[in-house]
């Protein structure tokens, strides 16, 4: 856009718009507008992985580009330019980036929309990192010219979510298929017919469109309101909608844009994010009620197979997200977001079914993500028919976070981080789900240890406090060690590193007896376990590999401090410490390394009480304990030996 003097001004939403520097060539980064934005406004940056094999690696490979960003970005979104690095001749380097983007257009969105369109050519400097800007498409579209006015917003997301919202659209689909057994390319070709049929269905005059908010923490929600088939025109941008009210015959029809089911009011809750935006539910139904002018008979046509034949039924469950301006009709929002995104996730399945159509079944369900960095949703692709941890899925992820810029030893696109729309709707997780109503980071406001000019090393993430008593199962006398491994397990799945519930006392002691540590009647019993037993079973539940230390006496802990406190920093993973009959949790270390005066942060699984913070605080269940207190008491016990249990924090996607 033009800032009032008439110079080419960019906007740039992004707080990270180079992505990490690759050596030896960076790759080329796509950067991504939206039309509801003025132009030129960059909200975030996508890293090209698919280049063509020649000596200039900074080639794209376009068709696999745009297959990858068609259902990768929102409808919403678009490519607006590219950024690349240089030494010198930048304004050269922008025409070729300009270009790629411009290539990049066409294969996404076809000749038409492509043209005239201003794009962006960002160049970075290899030596001073600095951005330099080009625009090609204003007065003439070969023309590159440079920019000298670069506004960067420093609220990104409320730019974003006070100006739009999302709409999401489920739909499931069941092909059938019917094929020559003798030609099973016939099958192909079936299953590409009854993917255009379904294509055609999305536009047909008697399928119906409900759209309704899924924002709940509002008491003002409008009622529902229907799109039929027949209102869809491509050419328009408003027609008349009828809302869906209760005992409502034909009531006076009116347009309502995607703004009359956003909540007008936000009060009380956390402001602009992508799990706080207004979000809209559209639904499809094929089969319409809608009575017809003409009376008639219900007509069956039989075509006798010439062959012999088979059906096969092919289930697909589409899920679409799209984002829109909040001033956008809703009769354009289907049309031209929420139809399009239909059929770009109808035809990737198809390009992952047919290769193995008649040989596996695959389990390909799309997923929506919105990452730490990244403004904006993304919709991913997984075939989970053999799990989250199979080789190729995690490929697909690592190759995810290199188009993202994410770092490469975190899970930040498994299954578990996906967004949680019932979460939107304000109705909150299953709560059969276990752990859910358990109380979480409870050292959290805890007072000073009292060290003087110690260093606080703590635990990085969440955890849930399991206790003796816990959802009435009595284990008191003899379940420290198993709580303690409940709350580890607990910080896993809370920084998604794994999906599996947090076992109970008798799936740990199933888990022991079958990696054959244990009998069987170890299963049922009230035996003690230790920090080894507990490294065995997070070694086979979760994959996690634990280091431990050993200490003949409670004396001892003290000196091992340092190598707890570098624990903290470097893996920030709670630790069980077990010695005697007797298990605790830690959490933190606060330590004088010039004094050697100490305090550990301790999680007593020892509590019996309810979930009330305040009283587990003041109670000393949860606080820091000196190894000699000022009244001469040892917290560690000096004729008993102690096992420390430090969870090694995985390097994986």
């Amino acid at each position: 856009m033009e800032d009032g003097n008439n110079n080419i001004c960019i906007t740039v939403l992004c707080p990270k718009l180079v992505l990490n520097r690759e050596e030896p060539a960076p790759a080329i980064q796509w950067l991504v507008g939206s039309p509801f934005f003025p132009p030129l406004t960059i909200v975030s940056t996508l890293r090209c992985i698919h280049t063509l094999p020649s000596s200039d690696s900074n080639i794209p490979d376009f068709h696999k580009e745009s297959e990858d960003l068609q259902t990768l970005l929102l409808k919403g979104f678009e490519i607006i330019g590219a950024l690349m690095f240089a030494n010198s001749d930048f304004e050269k380097i922008a025409g070729k980036a300009i270009d790629a983007a411009s290539k990049l257009r066409k294969h996404l969105y076809g000749e038409g929309k492509s043209e005239n369109q201003a794009l962006v050519g960002a160049v970075v400097d290899f030596n001073t990192r600095n951005i330099q800007f080009f625009v090609s498409g204003f007065e003439n579209i070969r023309n590159i010219v440079p920019v000298t006015s670069v506004l960067y917003n420093h609220h990104p997301e409320k730019y974003i979510w006070e100006k739009g919202c999302l709409l999401r659209c489920e739909l499931p689909i069941k092909l059938p298929i019917y094929y020559r057994i003798d030609d099973p390319s016939d099958a192909e070709k079936a299953y590409a017919n009854a993917t255009e049929a379904v294509v055609v269905r999305l536009k047909d005059p008697q399928v119906v469109y409900i759209i309704e908010t899924l924002s709940k923490a509002s008491t003002d929600i409008p009622p529902p309101a229907i799109i039929r088939g027949e209102q869809l025109d491509l050419e328009q941008e408003i027609l008349k909608i009828k809302p869906l009210a209760e005992g409502s015959q034909d009531t006076e029809s009116k347009s309502l844009s995607c703004a009359h089911f956003c909540v007008k009011s936000k009060s009380g809750l956390p402001m602009f994010s992508v799990e706080n935006a207004d979000s809209i539910q559209v639904n499809v139904l094929f089969n319409s009620t809608k009575k017809s002018s003409k009376s008639a008979a219900p007509v069956a046509e039989y075509f006798p197979a010439p062959e012999e034949a088979r059906l096969l039924v092919v289930d697909i469950k589409l899920d679409v997200l799209c984002y829109a301006a909040k001033d956008l009709s809703l009769i354009y929002a289907v049309s031209n977001l929420i139809i399009p995104a239909l059929v770009d996730q109808l035809n990737a399945m198809k390009t992952t079914f047919l290769p193995n159509l008649l040989t596996q079944h695959p389990q390909l369900h799309p997923y929506h993500f919105n990452p730490p960095g990244l403004l904006h949703p993304i919709i991913v692709f997984y075939e989970l028919s053999y799990g989250e941890t199979e080789i190729k899925q995690v490929e697909v992820r690592r190759s995810l976070h290199s188009r993202l810029g994410l770092p490469d030893d975190r899970p930040l696109l498994r299954v578990v981080n996906a967004l949680d729309f019932s979460e939107m709707k304000g109705s909150g997780r299953d709560s059969r789900q276990r752990g859910s109503a358990l109380l979480k980071d409870v050292h959290t406001g805890i007072p000073s240890s009292g060290v003087s000019g110690g260093n606080v090393s703590l635990v990085q993430g969440s955890y849930e406090y399991y206790h003796y008593l816990h959802d009435g199962f009595n284990d008191s006398g003899w379940g420290c060690a198993y709580r303690s491994l409940q709350t580890l397990i607990s910080w896993f799945r809370l920084q998604h590193y794994t999906s599996i519930e947090v076992p109970s006392h008798r799936e740990i002691q199933q888990s022991l007896v079958e990696i054959g540590d244990k009998d069987p009647s170890f299963i049922g019993s009230r035996e003690w376990i230790g920090a080894i037993e507990l490294s065995f079973v997070l070694d086979k539940l979760l994959g996690v590999s634990c280091k431990v230390i050993n200490v003949r006496s409670g004396a001892e802990l003290p000196e091992k401090c340092r190598e707890l406190a570098l624990h903290f920093e470097n893996q920030g993973t709670p630790v069980m410490i077990g010695g005697g009959v007797l298990a605790y949790t830690l959490l933190g270390i606060d330590y004088n390394e010039g004094s050697g005066d100490c305090a550990f942060l301790i999680l007593d699984p020892h509590y019996t009480g309810t979930d009330d913070l305040k009283k587990i605080v003041s109670g000393g269940w949860c606080g820091w304990k000196k190894a000699v207190d000022s009244k001469g008491k040892h917290f560690f016990l000096h004729d008993k030996f102690y096992n420390l249990l430090l969870p090694q924090r995985p390097n994986m996607v």
